[in-house]
């Protein structure tokens, strides 16, 4: 193989020339809102990038835990992983369908969080792969289990009550990803049952802000640094970011690390665990 570098990016045109390579493994992580899991396993059955194994997120989640794809913990990574035939010594290629956004990075921070730092997401997604007329297929790789190992790396997930504590102490900046309108609070969310709001001295940058529209590729580190500016947040201080469920807050913690923040946090219970929790203060407006 080739010698690794640990690009966080990779481009269509790297992952088509290693495509063969014996230690790349390529995961589909695709996952939508509305359509969850369910829909993205049925476009995975409609085509795929060769080799790709499904990523199920909601899976290589701690099922004892009432939200959805809630952060698994070090056991079941491990397990997931090894049956995806992913082992240490390979570099894994994460992608979906809207750029890495949605949720690739959602596995990207994963593998990063247990230790794993052999982990990219590729540049554009299924979207730029297929817009280039590259090779795409139905058949499923056949997946030989394998030994992985993990180390769990601190200050990497924040819950509930670290966060609540937050809203007073401003130890860290809170940064969410969902639209402008349901941070504000005049957008209703997609999921029934929850306020409308954001919570406490957080900020706010919609992750699609990172991303070219029409190629789906993400933007250059200067102008993602500037987006994080712009929306009040200092890259040099503590940070931890928040969405919905979970997902497209690491795609903004991917954000940061391509502007050059390694350590940025997720709130992993996002509006799910926060909205629907009527104890919680929340705000509305910008």
């Amino acid at each position: 193989m080739s010698k690794f570098v640990a690009d966080v990016l990779v481009s269509t045109e790297w992952l088509a020339a290693n495509l063969q390579e014996p230690n790349i493994r390529i995961i589909d992580a695709s996952y939508f809102v509305p359509g969850g899991v369910e829909k993205a396993r049925q476009l995975y059955a409609e085509d795929h990038i060769p080799g790709a194994a499904f990523f199920d997120i909601n899976a290589f989640a701690d099922l004892s835990k009432p939200k959805e794809h809630a952060f698994p913990t070090a056991a079941i990574f491990a397990d997931k992983a090894g049956k995806l035939g992913i082992s240490n010594q390979d570099h894994v290629i994460a992608y979906d369908r809207l750029g890495g956004t949605c949720a690739a990075a959602r596995a990207w921070f994963m593998f990063r969080a247990f230790g794993h730092d052999k982990v990219s997401v590729l540049d554009g997604g299924q979207t730029k792969w297929a817009g280039e007329n590259r090779p795409l297929t139905k058949t499923v790789p056949d997946l030989v289990p394998r030994a992985f190992s993990v180390r769990e790396l601190p200050g990497r997930l924040y819950g509930k009550a670290e966060v609540l504590a937050n809203t007073t102490r401003r130890g860290f900046q809170i940064l969410d990803a969902r639209s402008a309108g349901r941070f504000a609070g005049t957008e209703p969310e997609p999921r029934v049952g929850l306020r409308s709001g954001h919570i406490p001295a957080s900020r706010n940058l919609p992750f699609m802000a990172l991303i070219d529209g029409p190629t789906k590729t993400w933007r250059d580190p200067a102008a993602i640094a500037k987006a994080f500016a712009d929306a009040g947040i200092d890259l040099s201080k503590p940070l931890t970011t928040t969405c919905g469920s979970g997902v497209s807050a690491c795609a903004l913690a991917l954000g940061a690390f391509l502007a050059g923040k390694a350590d940025t946090a997720i709130y992993d219970g996002s509006w799910i665990e926060w909205g629907g929790d009527a104890s919680l203060p929340i705000e509305t407006g910008t």
